[in-house]
């Protein structure tokens, strides 16, 4: 893909004073604008919405639905953030590199391996799952045997050209959504009783049992923990939308139209979910869809479910390993990864000037892409024989990762909007809104949301790892900063820091 940043940003002068140009990248533009508004649309509705959902349910009661407003208003803003810097300044490593040159080499580092730490994590969790419910079909199978399949699978599309990752999360994403919208319309006519042996629902459950707020405020806020990183995933967009032909205005359309139609499809089914049975009826553990599906009379509700689960688990796997092979590309380009990771198909080493995007299957990071599945397969292997002690200290030292990436594309934007709005304000094609006011804000909500996490026993311990898993990030980014600086200094003492540092960056200054 070669990049095509703003010409004021390529220009010596354009750049923030930290950086140096941005260079164009080898991976070739093989998706499209149906690809990545589909993945926009899809990379975040998974088994988190399907059955997850149930336990913000039980806690908020029908106010539930307030909790998604407020995670999804909240992410929406991160998201604008995000597209606006990536509509600017297009790059593979979306956040890592606006960090970068926002925040400093550390954040860009910290950032990048933290990402990429959480998406193989995860993936252990989506393929053991997706593997169990696999078993449960054919018994014959053991899940190892599936997981080692779907790893296999999805290895080999993602090492062939990047359209076919493409098509796989287009047919993925349309399938959860269309299992969406015939949700919302088959509870929409229950509610009204328009079907076959039905009464109107009305509005009685939203009132009875407690009331809209059986828990109080409390609750709403309970919710918000439970249901805020259930819209993990939108930032797979701005990765994508650097292999396209056109990134800017991608990454802009893809951004305008995922986070509004995310919110309609969340809200709406819990909305309706609520509307149609008493939200006592709902349970942690069980999918509130299967439950309503089958209070409306749908013939096996159950196993239709669980080939929607199947399928979002298998395409949230497919995006974690495409997003986590880039991630760790873009380290690499930045000299903050083994170079060896720069190897792509049609030849190119990943450097500017070559010529890797050419051929239908040129320009993808093939060995990032085998990097990042090894270190699935760890997780897998983990996540199958310690479940509850190697694994589960794993996955706690991601579990609020998210936020912490969250808050650093809020302060990168806060620092980034400031030098494009000075140095090239025709970058910034897609804005966030009431700059800076709606940043502030959120990076107090995400401060907010962490110290809530803080008060409840079942999510502290994930705070406290996640926490300790990113101060040892941290550490090890600026002791490598500092011993590059005084390597520069040693072979050419006359030089400054600043001035080692702007030619220094691999992958983004032509040597």
């Amino acid at each position: 893909m070669h990049e095509a940043p703003p010409a004021a940003l390529t220009a010596p002068a354009a750049p923030p004073a930290d950086s140096g140009p941005l260079a164009p990248e080898p991976l070739a533009p093989g998706l499209k604008q149906r690809h990545l508004t589909m993945l926009g649309l899809g990379g975040v509705i998974g088994a988190g919405l399907f059955v997850g959902s149930g336990a913000g349910i039980a806690v908020a009661g029908p106010a539930i639905v307030v909790s998604y407003l407020v995670a999804g208003a909240l992410a929406m803003l991160v998201m604008r953030m995000l597209g606006e810097m990536s509509a600017a300044m297009p790059a593979s490593g979306s956040f890592s590199v606006h960090a970068e040159r926002a925040l400093g080499r550390w954040a860009g580092f910290s950032v990048g391996w933290l990402y990429w730490f959480l998406l193989v994590v995860v993936l252990a969790v989506e393929a053991t799952a997706a593997a169990q419910i696999a078993h449960g079909w054919v018994p014959a199978v053991e899940p190892w045997a599936w997981v080692l399949l779907f790893m296999v699978v999805f290895t080999a599309a993602n090492l062939t050209a990047v359209k076919n990752f493409g098509e796989f999360e287009f047919w993925f994403a349309s399938l959860k959504v269309g299992a969406i919208v015939v949700f919302l319309g088959l509870g929409l006519l229950a509610v009204f009783g328009w079907l076959p042996d039905t009464d109107p629902v009305g509005m009685a459950n939203l009132t009875g049992q407690g009331g809209f707020l059986p828990n109080g405020w409390g609750g709403v806020v309970a919710g918000v923990l439970t249901v805020v990183f259930a819209f993990g995933g939108l930032e797979v967009v701005t990765i994508a939308a650097a292999e396209t032909a056109d990134p800017a205005r991608a990454v802009g359309r893809a951004v305008r139209s995922a986070v509004v139609r995310i919110l309609f499809f969340y809200v709406g089914s819990m909305l309706v979910i609520v509307t149609v049975l008493p939200w006592t009826a709902q349970q942690a553990g069980l999918s509130p869809y299967v439950k309503v599906l089958d209070a409306i009379g749908v013939p096996s509700a159950g196993q239709i479910m669980n080939i929607v689960v199947f399928v979002a688990l298998l395409s949230a796997l497919n995006a974690n390993l495409y997003a986590s092979s880039r991630m760790v590309f873009s380290l690499a380009e930045r000299g903050e990864a083994p170079r060896g990771l720069l190897k792509v198909s049609g030849g190119s080493q990943g450097r500017p000037g070559t010529d890797g995007a050419s051929g239908t299957g040129g320009g993808v990071p093939r060995r990032a892409v085998l990097a990042s599945v090894a270190f699935g397969f760890v997780s897998v292997l983990l996540n199958l024989l310690w479940p509850d002690t190697v694994f589960l200290y794993m996955l706690n030292s991601v579990g609020a990762v998210l936020l912490f990436v969250w808050a650093l594309i809020a302060a990168s934007q806060l620092r980034l909007r400031a030098r494009l709005e000075r140095e090239a304000p025709q970058a910034l094609a897609l804005r966030m809104w009431c700059f800076p006011y709606l940043t502030w804000l959120t990076l107090a909500g995400l401060l907010g949301v962490l110290l809530l996490m803080l008060t409840d026993d079942g999510a502290r311990p994930q705070v406290l790892w996640s926490a300790g898993a990113t101060a040892l990030v941290v550490l090890v980014a600026v002791v490598r900063q500092r011993r590059e600086r005084q390597e520069r200094e040693r072979l050419a003492p006359g030089r400054s820091g600043r001035e080692g540092y702007g030619r220094e960056r691999s992958g983004f200054s032509h040597r």
